[in-house]
């Protein structure tokens, strides 16, 4: 009877940890799925939306900050290499982030990094070609987000910090 009992607890125990490295193995892709079709709503595949200022009310990204500006492109490489410009902002600081598959960073620049040169990235699968003046990024899988990020001063205008960050884009290369 305590064999049975003991079988029973380990085949359990079995089942468990199964469970949890299933579940553990699958919660990235599925995150950055949702992730990828809830900000593809406000604006499409390889398109880059730029989101109007955070308010209390703001939830496309979980607690955004008030003090940043966000604009995002939810990518897909599989139908190409998808081509990112960011023109520089007159920021205090900006930065360029690239989420894989896994939700993983693959690439993040910011402002003190480019020196207040454009920055141009194009995200590529194995074997796409990389259009000249762009700077290579093999995220894994073949979708993800692009996140553009800009500190403000709420105390000061906006304005030209706006123009600026609404001329970045990212589109599939011709």
């Amino acid at each position: 009877m305590i064999r049975g009992w003991l079988a029973a607890i380990v085949l359990g125990m079995v089942c468990g940890l199964l469970a949890w490295h299933a579940t553990i193995g699958a919660m990235p892709r599925a995150l950055m799925a949702l992730a990828v079709r809830r900000v593809a709503s406000a604006g499409g595949i390889n398109r880059m939306t730029h989101a109007p200022i955070v308010t209390a009310k703001s939830r496309a990204i979980v607690r955004p900050s008030p003090d940043l500006l966000y604009s995002s492109c939810p990518y897909d490489v599989g139908v190409g290499p998808v081509l990112i410009d960011v023109l520089p902002i007159d920021a205090p600081y900006w930065s360029l982030s690239v989420f894989d598959t896994l939700t993983n960073t693959a690439f993040v620049r910011n402002n003190q990094q480019t020196k207040g040169q454009p920055l141009r990235v194009a995200l590529i699968r194995k074997g796409q070609v990389v259009p000249k003046g762009y700077y290579p990024v093999m995220p894994a899988g073949t979708r993800g987000v692009a996140l553009i990020r800009v500190l403000i001063d709420r105390n000061a205008p906006i304005d030209a910090i706006e123009r600026a960050r609404r001329q970045s884009n990212c589109r599939v290369a011709n």
